[in-house]
């Protein structure tokens, strides 16, 4: 073993020879023999110095390099002492039939200095509900609550008009422009400029084209700025019928000890103030954590935030994929790319890098320690918050040890917050 160091960014190359790499060569050729064919063999029956006849040893030494991949990782793991921080890179440096040679290229963590974390005066912004607020929330229930009902006549706007319709360019029919009993609120532009506004006036049962043009920065590049016609039928025309503060009202709420206005205001103000209250607390944290992060002094490695831009990519398509989108649709309908998310995502990676280093950091310097029971007693409260068994939840968080750590950094957010009142 061989190691290079700069800074926080280190080469280690191992070498797989002898025995280990005979075993791995010969482990290769029985895959590849399972499928080699050669005139005068069954499929499967050829021996070994045919196949290297035929095919050439050196056909083995990459499937072999892979089978013996990781016992040369936790080599370079247990030789070297290194601890990396985010997935190491592999490169092969030498290959042939005595053996093979990997360089791991492994970052860890980097120094960072802290100058201060105490007494910089963050405080938290003071929640208050206004009466607005409360009626805001009432005449959204109210309206959330509303009964729709089919009505004669007319679309007019703030109606539901059940339609079809299917669109065309050129007279062929474009993907994403046809639906059916599609439920359209008139004024909610859902749909692109002027198809709303010329489904008004229109009955049940009535059929007609519609001349639009796609905006110029619409998402679909093939339909920008381009002249189509929607074919639209009206199926139905709905109201909604507002809700008065009744007793029905209240029944169909649901909500426990609610059964007047008096009391509904009073549980909408408590919901308000609570929401307020923890987005103020964690408006109070990320002002303190950059603040903080003012104080400290640290180069960050770019594979630790080009990691953490990885993690936001996932977790932004997951939140898409609960929304019925596949990335591909949202980079047409934003005229983006996967290279524009990254970069729009990589300022966040990094405070996100930051912040973690530098609690960690603090951590250390406060000497915050997490006991094997509290650990325990969090996961299952977790368990029992989520409905999940015990073990299957640690499953999923990566183990005790993971609850153990998110505890130690709620320790050490909740000590910086009374340090720097």
């Amino acid at each position: 073993m061989s190691k290079e160091k700069a800074k926080n960014k280190h080469e280690v190359v191992i070498k797989i020879e002898g025995e280990t790499w005979e075993k791995a060569i010969d482990k290769a050729f029985r895959e590849k023999q399972k499928d080699a064919k050669v005139d005068g063999f069954r499929k499967g029956k050829v021996p070994r110095n045919i196949y290297e006849k035929h095919f050439g040893k050196e056909s083995l030494f990459i499937p072999a390099a892979d089978y013996v991949l990781q016992e040369a990782y936790m080599k370079a793991m247990e030789e070297s002492k290194l601890v990396p921080v985010v997935q190491p890179d592999v490169d092969l440096k030498s290959l042939d039939e005595n053996g093979v040679e990997f360089i791991f290229k492994i970052v860890t963590k980097p120094e960072l200095k802290i100058k201060k974390y105490k007494g910089l005066n963050v405080k938290p912004e003071k929640v208050k509900v206004t009466k607005e607020e409360i009626e805001h929330e009432i005449g959204h229930l109210l309206e959330h609550y509303a009964e729709v009902v089919v009505k004669d006549g007319k679309v007019e706007k703030g109606d539901i008009a059940v339609i079809d319709f299917e669109g065309k360019k050129d007279g062929v029919a474009f993907d994403g422009g046809k639906g059916e009993n599609y439920s359209l609120e008139i004024g909610s532009n859902s749909f692109i400029p002027g198809f709303e506004d010329a489904v008004i006036g229109m009955k049940s049962g009535e059929e007609k084209d519609i001349n639009l043009t796609f905006p110029e920065d619409y998402g679909v590049k093939d339909l920008a700025g381009q002249p189509v016609v929607f074919t639209v039928k009206v199926n139905e025309v709905k109201v909604k019928k507002n809700r008065e503060l009744d007793e029905d009202f209240f029944e169909d709420l649901g909500m426990e000890n609610v059964n007047s206005k008096e009391t509904l205001e009073k549980e909408i103000k408590s919901s308000i103030k609570a929401q307020k209250e923890l987005q103020a607390e964690n408006a109070h944290v990320d002002k303190l954590l950059e603040k903080i992060g003012e104080q400290v002094e640290v180069d960050i490695p770019e594979e630790m935030v080009n990691e953490e831009v990885n993690h936001l990519m996932k977790r932004f398509e997951e939140q898409l994929r609960m929304q019925g989108i596949s990335l591909e649709v949202y980079y047409q309908f934003t005229a983006s790319d996967e290279a524009a998310l990254r970069s729009q995502l990589e300022k966040e990676a990094y405070s996100n890098v930051l912040y973690r280093l530098m609690l960690e950091e603090i951590m250390n310097l406060e000497k915050i320690e997490v006991t094997v029971e509290e650990a325990e007693k969090e996961a299952e409260e977790l368990a029992k918050k989520y409905q999940m068994a015990k073990d299957e939840l640690l499953a999923q968080l990566g183990g005790l040890d993971m609850v153990k750590y998110d505890l130690q950094m709620r320790k050490t957010i909740d000590l910086l917050k009374e340090e720097n009142k």
